[in-house]
């Protein structure tokens, strides 16, 4: 193998593969000092002011000149006097390609009265706003198999009891956005398929009052799902054994159910990054989109988001936009974060960070490109706003914040039913209800922290796979996964910290 990868024939950067030391050859220009494995390499001299291209994309311009076989980061590259704001082809549609032949994989799920298909079964225990969330945890607690292993034994077909838990419901406008948001994320956990039955635990005097939230989201009470308050209880003991008694009542019937042989189309995929590197772009990403692909030739959905880790690289999406409205609802979404950023004093270069600059990243354009790479090549259906129900099949975009728990708190609302996690620099992380895959990019990270990881895409820096067999693996590892197989973060028991509703407007 060579000690660099090429990743277009007119770019301006080559990637160190391992760690490169001053005096290495590189098509035939020679390294100056020490290249950190994951990292840029000049491969052409650059002055002050030029674009840099890696994927045969701007990722930024050169803030001084760059000789050949100089480490190009922080220190020579920026996003320019302009910060990022150059033209980009958006070209509706220009991509569009002819829906894939049809395809029919099966995985073992569990079929819904309503129809719909679950990967898990949990009952859950949302509240409408933090005052609420000791007693949600307390009654969660009282069926933990790791502290009273005996609560659910008779019930072997039920994942779990989880509370989700949350640091707002309070403080704020219960007519604006921060609201609606948290109502529809509240909404979407109330209603998903891998919740058998729900309880909702709320305070009482909290501005996200349980009846409003029930009509505005048009929930009404049953047998599987029960809201109650502390105050109406009569305090915090009262209203533990009250949930407690509830979901005693609710556990035989969600363990009736059985799995059975389900179309891979009702697997939907929210798409994460987190910790990224210098490798993600190369390895995990392209093939956690190259099984996208596959996942969406078979009739299943894949959310990407992340809008702020889009930034740069949305025209990359746009061309490949059903019809102009969709991706012209990418951009509006794009602008509203230029601005949401700026009326809060940032910008959106503000991300990577400094996790990402460690592994290579240089300028949020350049994470970007990477980032979008996880939604593989299929045409883009729809864009959905924050938490909203994904109602198209095939590859969608979900606008969020970057921050993963945040994101994919607004995916699993939408009906994400699976994650897919790609990481460079290492992440723990997993949640409820929909358990999480976690990718690495390179070997390091695998052989270092392979207790958290569930696959190593790795193997394509070291040679030894390619983009296409690893998304074929990957895809295999998502129909084990939706048929119950447990990934690395639920053995760990993560998923119950990791509900985030995205908070947005002032706190009052």
């Amino acid at each position: 193998m060579t000690p660099f990868i090429r990743l277009h024939k007119d770019d301006d950067v080559v990637i160190a593969r391992t760690q490169l030391i001053g005096g290495a050859l590189i098509e035939n220009i020679t390294t100056k000092g020490l290249i950190p494995p994951g990292h840029k390499v000049a491969a052409r001299a650059l002055n002050t002011g030029d674009a840099v291209r890696r994927y045969n994309q701007i990722i930024g311009f050169a803030s001084q000149p760059i000789a050949a076989g100089e480490h190009v980061h922080t220190h020579n590259l920026n996003m320019g006097p302009d910060k990022g704001d150059f033209a980009r082809d958006y070209a509706y549609g220009a991509d569009v390609k002819p829906a894939p032949a049809k395809r029919e994989a099966t995985f073992m799920g569990i079929k819904r009265a309503d129809g719909r298909v679950a990967t898990r079964n949990y009952i859950g225990v949302l509240t409408s706003v933090n005052c609420s969330a000791t007693a949600a945890r307390a009654i969660a607690d009282n069926f933990s198999r790791q502290t009273n292993p005996s609560a659910l034994a008779a019930f072997p077909n039920v994942d779990g009891v989880v509370a989700l838990t949350h640091g707002t419901g309070c403080g704020m406008d219960d007519k604006g956005m921060g609201m609606q948001i948290l109502e529809r994320t509240l909404a979407g956990y109330a209603t998903h398929a891998n919740f058998a039955a729900v309880l909702v635990v709320g305070l009482g005097c909290e501005a996200n009052q349980i009846n409003a939230w029930l009509a505005h989201s048009a929930l009404r009470e049953g047998d599987n799902f029960r809201v109650f308050n502390i105050q109406d209880t009569g305090g915090t003991r009262k209203t533990v054994d009250k949930g407690i008694a509830l979901i005693n009542e609710m556990l035989p019937r969600a363990n009736a159910v059985k799995r059975e042989p389900c179309s891979a189309a009702h697997i939907t995929i929210g798409l994460q990054c987190g910790g990224s590197d210098g490798y993600s772009g190369i390895s995990a990403n392209p093939a956690l989109g190259a099984a996208v692909d596959l996942l969406v030739a078979h009739g299943g959905t894949a959310i990407l988001s992340e809008t702020p880790e889009v930034y740069g690289a949305e025209h990359l999406l746009t061309r490949r936009a059903v019809r102009r409205e969709v991706g012209e609802k990418l951009v509006e979404r794009i602008k509203w974060w230029e601005h949401y950023t700026e009326i809060n004093g940032g910008e959106m270069n503000n991300n990577p960070s400094p996790g990402n600059k460690a592994g290579g990243l240089t300028t949020i354009l350049e994470k970007s490109l990477g980032a979008v790479a996880k939604g593989g090549t299929s045409n883009l259906e729809a864009v959905y706003e924050y938490a909203e129900p994904v109602g198209a099949h095939g590859f969608v975009y979900m606008d969020t914040p970057g921050y993963d728990p945040v994101s994919a708190t607004g995916q699993v609302a939408g009906g994400a039913n699976l994650i897919c996690f790609t990481t460079g620099r290492g992440s723990a992380y997993g949640c409820a209800p929909s358990p999480s895959l976690k990718l690495a990019t390179n070997s390091a990270l695998w052989r270092k922290q392979e207790e958290d990881m569930d696959i190593n895409c790795g193997e394509i820096i070291d040679g030894a796979s390619t983009v296409a067999e690893m998304g074929q693996r990957i895809f295999e590892l998502v129909l084990a996964t939706a048929s119950g197989e447990k990934s690395k973060s639920e053995a760990h028991g993560y998923g119950q910290n990791e509900f985030v509703p995205w908070q947005v407007g002032a706190v009052m």
